[in-house]
């Protein structure tokens, strides 16, 4: 079979063919970050030393830049001294796969740093509930009143121009005023993961709404249907399916709102124990609660997937998924 069949344009991919390149989108970058890690001559800027030999400042395990590790054996050789031995390796801050591997077990086991501070478990927790909340809160305003507005275009013009002037104001402004009005604990954090996707929610759905048939519309009212039962039994079960997958894309949007929202009042989160662990220069521990956020988010979205196939199981597109 020739590769050009793979390219095809806006074909329908075999069952398998969509299995093969969704497991190659996450193994290249995988196979990459391991030829970076491992193979020694393909960056490996820093050498790990083995041995310190008669450098006095060298310790087992240090990373030294290549230059002053050549510079300080040359001193050696020339001194006749004890030679220190090194192995190539990346800096600090870019850990080996295996690694990040085991950090995802001893991140959980591992007590915080502070007396204080959070096991990772506690704060992934914290997290969820402030995502929980902020998306909730935006959705009860956000969903109906962006129906309404893909509806009725007095509602839509009323609203839209000062929503797409709002929206282009960056969440993380309103941090200091979140903090003055809401306290220091969970409420400012919640509020910016709100003003983050409560503008773009009512446009996204105003614009799916308007996508809906008129035909329908038209018939409904036609028979005389109120505007209450319109929307009940018309408009709403029309753009359901992609109403819900809107949703899902928005609650994405939440997701990467959190790390701003968490740099704000109390230090609690995953933001917390990422900005903790990086400061005592775990970086293994970094990345893998950074993968964990990306699990969590990843899994949460198949999982919502999954019920819209059942939910909607007339909706060609969501069973394509």
């Amino acid at each position: 079979m020739s590769m050009s069949s793979w390219f095809t344009v806006r074909q329908e991919l075999t069952p398998d063919r969509r299995k093969i390149i969704g497991w190659a989108s996450f193994l290249l970058p995988l196979l990459i970050w391991c030829v970076v890690s491992y193979v020694p001559f393909i960056w490996h800027p820093m050498v790990a030393i083995q041995q310190p030999g008669d450098v006095d400042y060298f310790q087992v395990g240090m990373l030294i830049d290549k230059a002053t590790f050549k510079e300080e054996l040359a001193n050696m050789q020339a001194q006749d001294k004890v030679s220190p031995e090194g192995k190539p390796a990346n800096p600090i801050y870019l850990p080996a796969p295996h690694e990040v591997a085991k950090a995802f077990y001893t991140a959980f086991t591992t007590p915080p740093v502070q007396k204080d501070g959070l096991w990772l478990h506690q704060s992934l927790w914290k997290s969820i509930q402030v995502i929980f909340w902020g998306f909730v809160i935006s959705s009860l305003i956000g969903v109906p009143l962006g129906v309404l507005c893909g509806t009725y275009s007095a509602l839509s013009r009323l609203n839209e121009p000062f929503i797409e002037f709002f929206r282009y104001l960056p969440a993380p402004a309103f941090g200091a005023l979140a903090v003055a009005i809401l306290g220091i604990y969970d409420g400012p954090k919640i509020a910016i993961i709100v003003i983050g996707t409560f503008f773009q929610q009512v446009l996204i759905i105003a614009n799916t709404t308007r996508k809906l048939d008129y035909s329908l519309l038209e018939a409904a009212m036609t028979l005389g249907t109120n505007k209450f039962k319109l929307l009940q039994h018309v408009v709403i079960p029309g753009i359901l399916p992609e109403l819900y997958r809107d949703q899902r894309i928005l609650l994405g949007w939440a997701w990467t709102y959190l790390i701003v929202a968490e740099l704000i009042g109390t230090t609690s989160g995953i933001t917390w124990f990422i900005t903790q662990q990086a400061r005592y220069q775990h970086f293994d521990n970094v990345y893998a609660a950074i993968f964990m956020i990306g699990f969590i988010g990843l899994g949460t979205d198949l999982l919502l997937a999954l019920l819209g196939k059942r939910l909607f199981a007339w909706d060609k597109p969501a069973n394509k998924e």
